[in-house]
């Protein structure tokens, strides 16, 4: 089964500085603690993609106008309190694997190598409509 693990970031859930005044070597821990976790998932096969995202300073808002042609808002959208940093979609035979991987994920390392313990979404990838329908 797929599961898409979402790493959201929010002010009422950081108690952490943003990564914008971390030092270097903190980043560039962040960034290795990932490349790990991403070869670590590649290597037991459950890895079927993995992407940071852009900072919401670069978001764009599309909506479609009346006549079906794009109507563009462009960050920063400073209401924003959480945003979604990154995320994985796993392969992986069970939920609570999936948990076990999220629960992994939350501890990369932030200011001073200490884990961050940042939320991460855990939700099924459908395949198709629910049973139920």
């Amino acid at each position: 089964m797929k599961y898409m693990l979402l790493m959201q970031f929010s002010e009422k859930t950081a108690d952490f500085p943003p990564i914008t005044e971390w030092t270097q070597d903190e980043v560039r821990a962040h960034i290795a603690f990932m490349g790990d976790t991403n070869s670590k998932l590649s290597e037991a096969g459950e890895l079927v993609t993995a992407e940071g995202l852009a900072g919401p300073d670069q978001a764009r808002i599309v909506r479609a106008g009346g006549d079906g042609s794009a109507v563009i808002t462009e960050g920063p959208f400073p209401e924003t309190k959480e945003f979604l940093a990154g995320y994985w979609i796993v392969d992986c035979d069970s939920a609570e694997r999936a948990v076990e991987l999220a629960a992994y994920v939350s501890t990369a390392p932030g200011p001073g190598g200490k884990p961050l313990n940042m939320p991460i979404e855990v939700r099924q990838v459908m395949a198709g409509p629910p049973e139920e329908m």
